[in-house]
Order: structure tokens, then sequence, then C-alpha cells
């Protein structure tokens, strides 16, 4: 099976550099009309400039591509809300959203400004659901939809000096999980894609990884597969150096406590609260409440 994108438009945020030129390069290569979103800012977010986003659309129109540039941040509603428009003034459709504009503000929780944290979620999380609130309706109406949210290994286990990126990486995997049930009717599949490459928001760590394995493009090959036709949804793909493996929120089958010791029952057995076995991956958040509920209800037979 190959994979193309021949009648596609897909929307990569963060695709001056990095990851996001990657994606970007990969689905124009396959097919896709690409609209090349990056503010141009520094990896604080300072500043902004269109020229890193034209230089990758110069790059897919030289290797004979379709491609448009934006520079709208993605903390600006008015400004997605515009860039949609305008895709679908030029195209008409948009089928594909990879959601990979981000930042790094990193400090200890206890040296970080409640600003930075702020913003960090502004831009993580906030503009993920500013860009997928703008395509939404339109995936709807189509009834077709490929979304990827860009989550993290800090965000998914954590990272010393991460909080705010960290928990707005994780909230991401809570949108990915209620957004791809929400649409299922419309064939509008969502995902997660938790990379590790050598990019700029990890050049402070350079010294220590052997960069050579670590190229944007080793990554790009499991987007593009989230976005394909025939993607899954609900995934958590993690993916690095060539190397590609899925992630779960998993749920054990715990136990069952009641009574004034309840506290204690749990302190003296949460070695079987924590056994994996026959751990379960729920369809959705209720199945929490019903394995509970199953749980009492056979307590009292």
């Amino acid at each position: 099976m190959t994979i193309r994108f021949d009648g596609r438009v897909a929307i990569v945020t963060g695709a001056g550099g990095g990851l996001g030129r990657s994606h970007a390069l990969a689905l124009a290569a396959r097919g896709a009309r690409v609209v090349v979103n990056d503010l141009g800012g520094a990896r604080d977010g300072s500043g902004g400039s269109s020229s890193a986003a034209e230089a990758v659309v110069a790059e897919i129109e030289a290797a004979g591509g379709q491609a448009m540039a934006n520079a709208a941040s993605v903390t600006d509603v008015a400004a997605v809300q515009a860039m949609v428009e305008a895709t679908m003034e030029r195209w008409g459709q948009v089928d594909i959203l990879v959601n990979n504009a981000g930042v790094l503000r990193d400090k200890t929780f206890a040296k970080m400004e409640l600003n930075d944290f702020r913003f960090v979620m502004d831009v993580h999380l906030m503009g993920a659901v500013h860009c997928t609130r703008a395509v939404w309706d339109i995936m709807r109406e189509r009834n077709y939809g490929r979304i990827v949210m860009t989550t993290s290994s800090s965000g998914l286990y954590g990272n010393f000096g991460q909080s705010n990126y960290g928990a707005a990486k994780m909230a991401l995997v809570g949108l990915m999980q209620t957004l791809s049930i929400e649409g299922a009717r419309n064939d509008i599949r969502v995902n997660c894609l938790a990379p590790t490459a050598h990019t700029r928001m990890t050049e402070d760590l350079g010294a220590r990884l052997p960069l050579e394995l670590l190229e944007p493009e080793r990554v790009t090959p499991g987007l593009l597969y989230l976005v394909s036709e025939k993607a899954p949804s609900r995934c958590i793909l993690a993916a690095g150096a060539g190397g590609f493996e899925r992630a779960h929120i998993t749920l054990t089958q715990g136990i069952y406590a009641v009574g004034e010791d309840a506290a204690e029952q749990i302190a003296a057995n949460f070695d079987a609260v924590s056994d994996r076995t026959g751990e379960i991956v729920p369809e959705m958040g209720a199945a929490q409440g019903m394995i509970e509920l199953s749980k009492a209800q056979a307590a009292h037979k």
C-alpha cells in the first residue's frame, strides 16, 4: 500500500522548520497541497516573520508541489480563522490538520512565572484548539478529516523543568481522546504524535544526543500514516530515530474497598491496585465508572 495525498489539502502549523517543515515537505511530495503556517518567532515565542514559511513553500514549489505560506499565530483566533478562510478560497477544502506549532519556556516549577506557564499552554493547547475548531465544521460537512496533535514524552511521562510544556502536551492527549469519539460519525480521525527529534526545541541537549539518528525525517513517516486515508483514530504514536511505538493510558483491575478502614485497605493492598495483570485500555471515560460499579455490585451479591 502506497500512502498518497493526491487531491487532499493539509494545514501544518509550525512548519517553518524542524518537524513541521519535514511534515510539510513529505505531504507535498506525496501529492497534498499544503498550507505552511509558521509565526517565524524565536523558540520562546517572541518575534515573528513570514520568511520561514515562505522558504518552505519555495522548497515545495521547486519540487513541483503546491503550497501557500501563512504567518498567523495559533494563539490568535481571528488570524487562524482567516488562514482557514484563505485556504478554502484558494483550494475549497481542508482534509488534514497537523497541530505542530510549539514553544519552550523551561524552568523548574518553583522558579517559573505564571505568565510563562500560561503562554506555553496557550500556544500548545489553545493553539491546537483554535486550529481544530476552525476546520472542524468543514471536515464534518465533508465527512472526512485527519487531525494530529503533537504531544510529547514530557507530557506522557514527565520531564524536569517542563511542568508547563508537559501539562500542555498531556492536555492534548485528552483533547484527542474526546474529539476522536465526537468525530467518528463523520470519519474525522484524531491522533497524537509523540516525537523524539533534534530541532531547535532540543538544541540545548545536542551534546548528549546522537544527532545523526534524530533527524525530523525519521519521525515524519509516522505522521504520514496518522493522516492517511486508512489512519487509525485515538492513537498515541511515539516516534524517533526510526523507532515507532504506541503509548496507552491504561486501567488496572484494582480492588474493592469500603467501610471505615477503606483508606487503610487501599494502603495495605496498593500492590494489588497497581498490578497490571489484565489491565485494559478503556474505550471511553465512562468505562472506569462501569468497572467500579461492577465491583460494588459483585460485592453485594
